[in-house]
């Protein structure tokens, strides 16, 4: 029952682009166009589209009913215009990296003769942020001290006789910022090593792929 509603309402359309694309008594045959909703349903037919439908899709069609010509409607032209903008700007964004790629993979082949000297120069790296962990770490371990016996003398017990002196807290508080940055630059510093490990595993992978897997020649 579906189908043939549907069939019906096809046929109907259909006649009556064919009857209004008729020539009249005393008329010349001419052309008709019928408009579309947003939904892309056509909704009229007629010598010329209602000025509130002028922006909708419409199809053109002969005196004998036959199709001769589309216009999309200005949202469907709008939204095609945006899609081919964004294509651009993602085209233009790949052939950027492609672009820095190469600029990369050029330097990395310049720069080292085998994957011993990429292992060279991350162990170098990581040796001086070691040594940097290191004295960092020494400072602290100074500054806790410190810090512990000032916690210590402030919630120890309290004698009326002997007041604290002056500028403890100034001390305490000026201590407390230092370690605070000493534990923020500790852990800066492992990260940054882990990231830099990364970042040369990365680097003699890309090696060995532009070299052929061989990765080269390593030096004794």
């Amino acid at each position: 029952m579906r189908e043939y509603s549907l069939n019906l309402l096809t046929s109907a359309c259909a006649a009556l682009a064919l009857a209004v694309a008729a020539p009249l008594p005393g008329h010349a045959a001419g052309k008709i166009v019928c408009w579309k909703d947003a939904s892309g349903k056509t909704i009229g037919c007629g010598d010329t589209v209602p000025p509130e439908y002028r922006d909708a899709a419409t199809r053109e069609l002969d005196s004998r009913g036959v199709t001769r010509k589309t216009v999309e409607s200005a949202e469907d032209v709008a939204r095609r215009r945006e899609e081919a903008q964004a294509q651009a700007r993602q085209k233009a964004e790949e052939e950027k990296k492609m672009t820095e790629q190469r600029r990369q993979d050029s330097t990395l082949i310049a720069t080292f003769s085998n994957t011993g000297e990429i292992d060279a120069k991350r162990d170098r790296e990581i040796q001086t942020l070691d040594f940097q962990i290191k004295q960092e770490r020494a400072a602290l371990k100074s500054v806790t001290e410190r810090y512990d016996n000032l916690m210590a003398r402030k919630e120890g017990p309290k004698k009326p006789s002997k007041p604290a002196p002056a500028g403890a807290q100034d001390e305490l508080t000026r201590v407390e910022s230092e370690k605070t940055r000493l534990e923020e630059s500790i852990a800066a510093k492992e990260k940054e090593k882990e990231e830099l490990k990364k970042k040369y595993a990365d680097m003699k992978a890309r090696y060995s792929q532009l070299r052929g897997g061989a990765g080269g020649t390593q030096k004794k």
